[in-house]
């Protein structure tokens, strides 16, 4: 099991081209379901990849792996005068349970990132549907923070 997650987190990790200096790969925590760690990696300026190595804790408490395509609405919305991003797109899951689950995700999900410093702060709910072993529809929802390297 070990080794599994080990090929899985280093294929997202080989798969980003990293561009030095423009902040473009965030890393940072997902907190909800499920908790772990998060990455995003911006492919333009309206498009980005994202993943998280997670715990799930609904029912049955096991390591969880996603990866999203998102597209981004940019300053899509103020409040008090602070812009917000809009984002949605199409991914996948694994969930390690005793019977392995794969899905489909459908992650929407706003953004907050201050000009100051490079972190974005963000919070999703995400429509899934298994597929294997069993068809089911779930929801999964998270607040979380990137850093920008």
């Amino acid at each position: 099991m070990k080794r599994v997650v080990t090929v899985v987190f280093l294929l997202f990790l080989t798969a980003l081209p990293l561009r030095g200096g423009s902040y473009d790969f965030g890393l940072g925590i997902i907190l909800g379901e499920p908790t772990g760690i998060t990455f995003k990696y911006w492919a333009s300026d309206k498009a980005a990849f994202d993943g998280a190595l997670a715990w799930s804790f609904s029912k049955e408490d096991k390591l969880h792996i996603h990866g999203d395509y998102l597209f981004h609405s940019l300053n899509a919305y103020t409040l008090d005068e602070i812009p917000f991003n809009l984002y949605y797109g199409i991914g996948a899951r694994v969930k390690f349970t005793s019977e392995t689950q794969f899905g489909i995700r459908f992650p929407l999900g706003t953004t907050y990132t201050p000009t100051s410093t490079p972190l974005e702060v963000f919070c999703e709910i995400v429509p899934l549907m298994d597929l294997a072993p069993d068809t089911a529809f779930r929801f999964n929802a998270g607040l979380g923070i990137r850093y920008y390297f």
